[in-house]
Formats: structure tokens, sequence, C-alpha cells
């Protein structure tokens, strides 16, 4: 698993120079995409959270992030609780606690397949009944070149792939679209604001740009 020095450096790398951007872009994903899977939320855990892109843009009564970057916790709003720990370890809160996991672009970072499992008995074990998790990640059914082009992907996952082991964790998939959102914003191809809540609101149009998969699972 990477250092939290390298986690720094790398971030800073990618995303230091697009933070405004990315804040703008994540508002109209959750606006336009997700919040029909958070009204009954009120206990959410962001899994990788990063600099907070998620959890710091949605209201909930109680909002945790983890993450093992150091810088995470200066880039959180008040009030989130950050647990800086491995996620594969088990985690300091109660069974059955939990309303929604949320984590993006994060699985394909941990070191291997037992880190993936160890992360998702986790969640199971969190959730409360009918609870959900929302996994947004790179496709590696439509990257199959482009997806090691980052040096921190260790684990090539697919929709298919998670699928497959969010069911044999006892997970119930409530909704899985293969192509949902381009690859990557550490490109520097930004565009418009304005255009990408266009694009959100048009799932027809996501096959044709869709490099990263969204998964809705219900426990």
């Amino acid at each position: 698993m990477n250092a939290p020095d390298s986690l720094s450096r790398q971030y800073q790398r990618r995303f230091s120079e697009q933070e405004e951007y990315r804040k703008l872009v994540w508002i109209a994903i959750i606006q336009k995409v997700l919040n029909p899977y958070l009204r009954d939320a009120t206990s959410v855990l962001d899994l990788g959270c990063g600099w907070g892109e998620f959890i710091n843009n949605v209201d909930f009564i109680e909002k945790r992030a983890m993450d093992l970057n150091p810088d995470t916790a200066s880039h959180l709003e008040d009030g989130i609780e950050f647990l800086h720990q491995n996620c594969a370890s088990p985690w300091p809160l109660p069974d059955d606690s939990l309303d929604l996991v949320f984590s993006s672009n994060f699985l394909e970072h941990l070191p291997d397949k037992q880190h993936i499992e160890d992360t998702l008995d986790e969640v199971f074990r969190c959730l409360k009944p009918g609870g959900r998790c929302i996994l947004i990640g790179p496709n590696i059914r439509f990257l199959p070149g482009e997806y090691w082009d980052f040096w921190d992907h260790h684990v090539p996952l697919s929709d298919r792939s998670l699928v497959e082991i969010l069911e044999l964790k006892g997970m119930n998939i409530e909704r899985c679209v293969p192509r949902f959102l381009p690859y990557t914003m550490s490109d520097g191809r930004n565009p418009p604001v304005a255009l990408v809540k266009l694009f959100l609101s048009l799932p027809i149009f996501w096959p044709a740009l869709g490099k990263q998969f969204l998964i809705v699972a219900q426990k």
C-alpha cells in the first residue's frame, strides 16, 4: 500500500491545480445522478476520500471520511470525522452503523485483491440492513492499456468482477452502469461545467464517453 508521503505527492501532482473544478464537477455528479441514493441516509462514510470532493458536498447528520493521505484532514469541512487508517484493517465502527459507504477511484489503488476483500468485509459489517454501497472507478474492460498509465493502479477491476465479489459478500446489486464517467480529470482537459451537467443529465450519451463504472449495491 502506498506510503502516506507518497499519497500526498501524488495528489499534489495530479489535482492541486484543479481542486475548484473538481469540486464543481462533484457537485454536479451528486445533484444529477447520486441524489436518489442519498436521500434516506443519515450516517455516511467516504472510503478513500482523497481531498473530500464527495463528503464535503453532501449533507448528512453523521459524516466520516477514511484515507491514508495525511493531507486529507486539512481538506475536510468541519464536522467530518477523519479515520486515518488502512481500510483493510478493522474499522472503529459498530456493526450495522452506516447507511451509506461511498467510494470513487479508490479500490484499484489497493495493493491486491485480498485488501479489497477485507475492505468489502468491513463495508458489509458496518452497513445497516438495507444500507447502500456506491462504487465508481475505472473499468478495465474499456481501458485495457490506459488503465495502467497511473503508477499506483495495482488491481485490474471491471464492473463484472466487482459485481461478482459484491454478490459473494452478500450484497444485492441495485444498479450497474458499465460506462458512466470519462476516465480521468487529471489530464488537464476540463470541459465547461455546464457541459458536464448536460452530459450527466443524458444517460443515453454515457456509453459514448464513459470509461468508469457506477455500481450501487444494497445489504
